[in-house]
């Protein structure tokens, strides 16, 4: 088989990696899923190493054995923050020799990619929410706006980590009356089968249960805040905010805030369409860019790196991007 016009598609986040291995013409002959991607936690060489067993895998459900060389690797990674992050990740993979060419990108690019049209120019905006959040957008002229998306360090606020952590803390006080009641004080603990807050905090505290198991904390306070209860609810809303004001700012920063374009949302927390936040992101952005186009993408993320591979052909055949777009569906 001759892979010299093939792609690995691989999308890097947080909890997940995807790696797809596609032909010029939009069949994806062989997928593989692992663990997230951490090269802050593990460092960037061994980061990249990880990837080698998931290409390797993809390649097998293709019914290829042995060494397999493409002609391109696009690796849309979580934490590939800075350019020299990116520098970096993109050395380390051409190292590998895993393909003729490599291109890193952040894993917002591939969010934004799978929610913009196949035809004409990409534009428009992307935001994603998952463990994490982050937004990129992309011009005309092949401009882009990014955010350095470091946590609080870089004056980020949400992703479903920061929302466990913002939940917990609220709930905490208002267990011992520093704060306002809320049911978030009995919800939390009973999604781990704990009697209240003070055994939640010494299990978390002494590590009975494992730091990562805290962001499953996340869909109990939307759930939460769907019932009502006023710190939840208050919490919903200011991710809300935080997703809109992103976007807006990438909007003006491209001089598209009054085009119409599309606002793509992603990841895990957005694609849940939890009804609180899928209404009020909507609402606040057509109050802040009238003609921004929501679209909320629940298709995985490989798939806009995928898309990205047959961007970079002459003249992809008839059908390729529908045929890549209906493997997703």
């Amino acid at each position: 088989m001759d892979l010299s016009t093939a792609a690995f598609a691989i999308d890097a986040g947080n909890s997940k990696t995807d790696v797809a291995l596609v032909t010029a013409d939009g069949t994806v002959l062989g997928e593989a899923r692992g663990s997230g991607f951490r090269p802050q936690n593990v460092g960037t060489g061994r980061a990249v190493a990880g990837l080698a067993p998931l290409l390797a895998a993809a390649s097998e459900r293709a019914g290829l054995t042995g060494r397999v060389r493409v002609g391109h690797v696009q690796a849309c990674l979580a934490n590939a923050d800075l350019p020299v992050e990116e520098q970096q990740l993109a050395e380390a993979l051409a190292a590998r020799g895993w393909g003729e060419t490599v291109t890193v990108a952040n894993d917002t690019f591939a969010l934004l990619r799978a929610g913009l049209p196949d035809e004409g120019e990409p534009t428009g905006v992307a935001v994603v929410c998952g463990a994490g959040i982050n937004c990129a957008g992309l011009a005309p002229g092949g401009r882009t706006a990014r955010f350095p998306a470091l946590g609080r360090l870089s004056g980020d606020w949400g992703g479903g980590d920061g929302l466990a952590a913002e939940a917990l803390w609220w709930a905490a006080r208002a267990d011992d009356g520093r704060g306002e009641p809320s049911e978030l004080a009995r919800a939390l603990p009973a999604h781990f089968g704990l009697p209240g807050m003070p055994a939640l905090i010494e299990a978390l505290h002494l590590g009975a249960i494992a730091p990562a198991r805290q962001r499953e904390l996340t869909p109990v306070l939307f759930a939460v805040a769907a019932g009502g209860d006023a710190v939840a609810r208050a919490l919903v809303v200011r991710l809300a905010e935080e997703v809109v004001t992103m976007a807006v700012v990438a909007l003006k920063r491209l001089d598209l805030l009054d085009a119409d374009v599309p606002v793509v949302l992603g990841g895990g927390v957005l694609a849940a369409r939890h009804r609180l936040l899928h209404e009020r992101v909507p609402a606040l952005l057509a109050d802040r860019a009238p003609k921004a186009v929501p679209v909320v993408v629940t298709a995985p993320p490989v798939l806009g790196a995928a898309l990205l591979t047959l961007d970079r052909g002459v003249s992809s055949p008839p059908g390729a991007y529908a045929r890549l777009r209906a493997h997703y569906a």
